[in-house]
């Protein structure tokens, strides 16, 4: 059975310079992390990650506060904006965006596991920006049903213990990028895309149980396994990592 972290998740995010600032990601690295050499596709992170290669992982320190603004933030703070998206039945949820201190581990060269495994609460990948994902669950490991209508203006929320994620597709991002772009990656190291593939909208038809397929990328041009965002649950994966998943520490 999936599961996943608290209640509440959303989306969203730039590539560079971004009119709401995000915070400074956590910046120590350990003596065996590199950030020389870097692959092209990690570079993609905004400053709001730090990005450093540990051996056969990809190690990316996040303090999972958007990039842009939310109804989430504090009133007083120069982030908040209050909720103006399209959903008439908009309630804001308990919690306001707190600081994190994850650092996702990932692998560098994923591969198909030999035992896939469910996806647990909490985060299960970083957005590009920093901000954690989640699967398509509550935190009462339930399919999602009043929590959408938490969603803020560009699709995340917190968890009541003030952890601002996405379940679904991150539209600050897709917005920012193109519904096509990469929107991040999941523990198990293999990337996730956008809606849209060569001018077409995905449906989950299009995907396999994982809510991925093999298919060239702008990133990948020799083709790679990847999951997409969808507009219908599960909305951003399926029964489970495609490969072996990393870790998460907070």
């Amino acid at each position: 059975m999936n599961m996943q972290a608290p209640i509440y998740a959303a989306g969203m995010i730039a590539i560079s310079v971004l009119a709401c600032a995000g915070s400074s990601p956590t910046t120590s690295t350990s003596a065996t992390e590199t950030t020389a050499n870097i692959p092209a596709v990690y570079q993609k992170f905004t400053s709001d990650v730090q990005v450093s290669i540990a051996g056969n992982s990809v190690v990316l320190r996040s303090k999972s506060v958007p990039n842009h603004r939310s109804t989430y933030f504090s009133s007083s703070d120069s982030r908040y904006e209050k909720y103006n998206g399209a959903n008439t039945s908009f309630m804001q949820a308990p919690g306001t965006i707190a600081e994190q201190t994850y650092v996702f581990r990932i692998p560098l060269n994923p591969v198909k596991a030999g035992v896939n495994s469910a996806t647990p609460l909490g985060p299960i990948g970083v957005a590009l920006n920093g901000v954690a994902l989640f699967n398509q669950y509550n935190g009462q490991n339930r399919p999602l049903t009043v929590e959408i209508d938490s969603f803020d203006q560009w699709n995340g929320h917190p968890t009541p213990t003030n952890e601002y994620h996405y379940h679904v597709e991150p539209t600050y991002l897709t917005k920012a990028n193109g519904t096509s772009a990469l929107i991040g990656f999941l523990l198990d190291g293999f990337p996730v895309y956008g809606p849209v593939e060569g001018g077409k909208r995905v449906v989950n038809a299009d995907l396999d149980q994982f809510h991925g397929h093999v298919a060239v990328t702008a990133d990948y041009p020799n083709g790679t396994y990847h999951y997409h965002v969808t507009d219908a649950d599960p909305y951003l994966n399926g029964s489970g990592f495609y490969g072996s998943a990393g870790t998460v520490s907070r």
